[in-house]
């Protein structure tokens, strides 16, 4: 199996799940109010999305409070960002053609 394709992952593929892999790879933690306006979904659509990225090891859920109010924040685990990566280089592969040109 030498076509990058059989790289791809799986559960980052997915367009909203690979929207959130990319928010959350580009800090630290966010708040999920933050991560669902950024990815353009609903409540319900983003919580089942990062339930699957936190299943597979990808994201971690940390509950707490901002004064008395509730707030979920998102982060991308250690296992997430190498998945993450791995992904992202499969998909340049097969953008470049397998011709083994890099790409921007």
């Amino acid at each position: 199996m030498s076509h990058p394709r059989h790289q791809l992952n799986d559960v980052i593929h997915a367009p909203v799940r690979f929207s959130i892999m990319a928010t959350l790879a580009s800090c630290d933690k966010a708040e999920f109010a933050f991560v669902r306006e950024t990815v353009e979904v609903s409540d319900s659509t983003l919580s089942k999305q990062v339930s699957q990225l936190e299943a597979a090891g990808y994201v971690e859920v940390t509950k707490g409070y901002v004064g008395k109010r509730p707030r979920t924040w998102l982060s991308i685990s250690e296992e997430g960002r190498a998945a993450f990566t791995e992904h992202c280089a499969a998909l340049r592969a097969i953008a470049a053609g397998m011709s083994g040109e890099a790409l921007p």
